[in-house]
């Protein structure tokens, strides 16, 4: 992996001995459509996308030079369910997975949903999450929050990666509906848009935001890149359809 196939994190309190990753599609050897949007090889990590196994493959063993172990990937399902990443077998049924050993990878892939992670104030505990609007309003956040909590941790935080931005994610009045339990204040979150009766603009950042802020979780950075937007740097499944997946990891070293 090269110095543009990650983005740079910036979340200034997160404990130094607690190292966090967010790839771009940048740096691999895929070929289009999961290329890195020049014609170059894309770094493409996802293994359900179509994309060729052995592309992937390579994809992910370059990964694994960044990580001290193999990260623990998930069969994310847009649901709720948290495992303990030093627990698992092979690929858990899962949307987030935390651990408190150190060398231990939690990791999420994205192509447009926000991938989350976690640590508390002493680095004692990590966590990551996959969040689309699904997950977000079924709870996967305050379930990762919890599952955190009895594993020790104090002073949760959290960074938002690369997502679909607010002035991409048009969604219906379903999806506002599904929110409604949060109150006025995700109310501010949709955005009607006039010319398409029914249909809004979501704002995953502040979706995740209010969530968190209900959690006491208030330290919370991150959340300004939008994969929809960027087609240089990021995957979108909005905007290409067939594409690849970024992948996002923590852990403690």
């Amino acid at each position: 992996m090269t110095s543009t196939s990650s983005i740079t994190i910036d979340w200034p309190t997160k404990p130094q001995h607690v190292v966090a990753l967010s790839t771009t599609r940048r740096g691999g050897v895929s070929v289009p459509p999961y290329d890195d949007g020049s014609g170059q090889g894309g770094l493409n990590l996802g293994d359900h996308v179509a994309d060729d196994s052995d592309a992937v493959k390579h994809n992910r063993e370059r990964l694994r030079e960044q990580c001290p172990s193999e990260p623990v990937w998930l069969k994310q399902v847009h649901g709720t369910h948290v495992v303990n990443a030093a627990m698992v077998q092979g690929v858990p049924e899962a949307d987030a997975s935390f651990t408190t050993q150190a060398g231990v990878v939690c990791a999420i892939l994205t192509a447009d949903c926000m991938p989350v992670l976690f640590c508390d104030q002493r680095g004692s505990v990590v966590a990551a999450a996959h969040a689309g609007w699904r997950g977000l309003s079924l709870g996967v956040l305050e379930n990762t929050v919890a599952a955190m909590r009895a594993a020790g941790a104090n002073d949760v935080m959290a960074w938002m990666g690369p997502a679909i931005g607010p002035q991409k994610f048009e969604v219906g009045a379903d999806v506002v509906e599904a929110f409604a339990h949060l109150g006025a204040v995700a109310e501010s979150a949709f955005l009607p848009l006039a010319e398409r009766p029914g249909k809004f603009l979501a704002n995953l950042p502040l979706l995740v935001k209010c969530i968190l802020n209900k959690q006491d979780v208030t330290q919370l950075f991150g959340g300004a890149d939008c994969t929809v937007s960027d087609a240089q740097r990021f995957y979108s499944f909005r905007r290409d359809g067939v594409t690849g997946r970024m992948a996002s990891l923590i852990w403690i070293s």
